[in-house]
């Protein structure tokens, strides 16, 4: 088994000179060539060692002073296959000519590599983005999706492969997958990283994200990518966020075994000391699910007219039906859509001030990681606060029935991300402490079972195709994969 070490441990034994970036490289391939053979979490690349070792001697040869190094010296990262970086094909999981695709390098690459991060690769995404799924398969069980679009982004974090990873979010494509993966995803407000040199998906929502283990990890990435990053408000306990949850039809799309977990961690949240009120809010949410799905089916259609005019032919099933369904939009119903969606915003944040809320919290998914490969999952339980551009944590929360991880999500107002984080330290403490609880009785009665923080191997239990009333399935065309045991991540 291999124990795993965070982002911020990662980082400060590169910048301390206890470990090298050559040796940083050296251990991220071995794990790459170990387990992306089954997980494939990252694109494919010829000479990948080859490249990082080049750009981890130019870094050791760079900064040989401890002090004058970048917060980031030496640390591999993963890039989702939509965001551009100099050297590397984008294909965006699609068929194009990536020479179609190109362009400048994405800011938020320039911005990792001038913190002194090495590029170690393309992570695997759904076709553009949008719904049609990748070949990565969950690290915990093989035979279930990872979530998406940010499918190797998660993956690849979970499996131990890198210790930081960048995702985007349109709907659900960063919180959905860490939670089925089990690690933490950060989708800041939107807007508070740039998104140019990333193909768009609807830009009205597009969000650029990160995952690592733990909060401190995304905290890290964050004082790098974040514009205008406060760090002094993430630091520190600071008092406890009273939390809200969002009583009615939302909730009700999540399955049992999610809606049971969501209670007991609201009873555990409450007996370690947290206020959590129940607000009833968004009582005409198949509405907002409505004006979301016309403004992003619009922006998608857009976006990709020149390109599917071109290349129609390439292009999957499912992305060839969003592009379509967008095409029947007009500008009057995208301009109605829109205005509703800026009424939402606003009465959700009377809401919230009026319940005297500092976050939401909620199931991150609605339920574990559907089996198969044939769909990512729904995006339902993210897309209210994707739609007010809120800024959302997922959490590893505890496990569903068949031993597959679930997450806890974590919603704050628009521009509070250092308070979100802040908040989200104090509640994942409570959470790991659940997680030791657990995992010492499981010891105890001979379960066998190793705590996901560590890896997890996980029996695959019984077949779930997510449960509940789950709006906004999106199916793909690749089959199934075979039931088989997890790895060792």
């Amino acid at each position: 088994m291999l124990k795993k070490r965070s982002l911020v441990q990662e980082a400060a034994a590169l910048r301390a000179g206890t470990e090298d970036p050559v040796d940083a490289v050296h251990r991220t391939c071995d794990r790459i060539d170990a387990v992306d053979p089954e997980v494939r979490a990252f694109v494919a690349e010829t000479g990948r060692r080859t490249r990082l070792l080049k750009a981890a001697r130019r870094a050791a040869a760079a900064v040989r002073d401890p002090v004058g190094r970048p917060v980031l010296h030496g640390v591999p990262v993963g890039i989702k296959d939509i965001v551009r970086v100099d050297g590397l094909p984008t294909r965006a999981g699609s068929a194009l000519p990536p020479e179609v695709l190109g362009g400048r390098q994405a800011g938020v690459v320039d911005r990792l590599c001038a913190a002194g991060a090495l590029i170690a690769g393309k992570t695997v995404t759904a076709e553009f983005a949008v719904t049609a799924p990748g070949p990565t398969r969950n690290p915990h069980n093989p035979a279930h999706t990872p979530g998406g679009s940010s499918s190797g982004s998660a993956a690849a974090v979970a499996a131990g492969m890198v210790p930081l990873a960048i995702g985007t979010q349109t709907v659900g494509s960063m919180i959905r997958p860490a939670a089925y993966c089990g690690v933490v995803g950060f989708k800041p407000s939107y807007g508070r990283i740039p998104v140019d040199g990333v193909i768009p998906n609807a830009a009205s929502f597009d969000t650029l994200g990160c995952y690592a283990t733990d909060v401190a990890g995304v905290a890290l990435a964050a004082s790098v990518l974040v514009d205008g990053w406060r760090p002094e408000a993430v630091v520190g306990p600071g008092p406890r966020p009273v939390l809200g949850v969002s009583a009615g039809p939302y909730l009700e799309r999540a399955d049992d075994a999610a809606l049971r977990a969501f209670e007991e961690q609201q009873e555990l949240l409450r007996s370690a000391g947290y206020t959590v009120h129940e607000v009833p809010v968004m009582d005409d949410f198949e509405q907002i699910v409505e004006q979301l799905f016309t403004m992003n089916r619009y922006e998608v259609a857009r976006a990709h007219r020149d390109w599917f005019a071109r290349f129609g032919d390439r292009y999957r099933r499912q992305t060839t039906a969003a592009i379509q369904e967008g095409r029947t939009i007009g500008d009057a119903a995208y301009e109605a859509a829109r205005i509703r969606r800026h009424a939402f915003r606003a009465r959700l944040a009377a809401d919230r001030a009026a319940a005297g809320v500092d976050l939401w919290i909620a199931p991150s998914a609605t339920g574990p990681a559907p089996a198969g490969l044939t769909t990512t999952g729904t995006s339902i339980m993210c897309l209210p606060w994707s739609n007010a551009g809120l800024p959302a944590i997922s959490l590893p929360a505890g496990r569903a029935p068949n031993g597959l991880p679930l997450g806890l999500q974590l919603i704050g107002g628009s521009g509070t991300d250092e308070e979100l984080l802040q908040g989200a330290t104090g509640i994942e403490h409570v959470l790991n402490g659940e997680a030791r609880k657990r995992d010492v009785l499981n010891r105890g009665a001979g379960d066998g079972d190793v705590a996901a923080g560590d890896g997890a191997r996980v029996d695959g239990g019984g077949r779930n195709d997510g449960g509940g009333r789950n709006g906004g399935d999106r199916r793909d065309d690749g089959g199934p994969a075979p039931d088989g045991p997890a790895l060792r991540a």
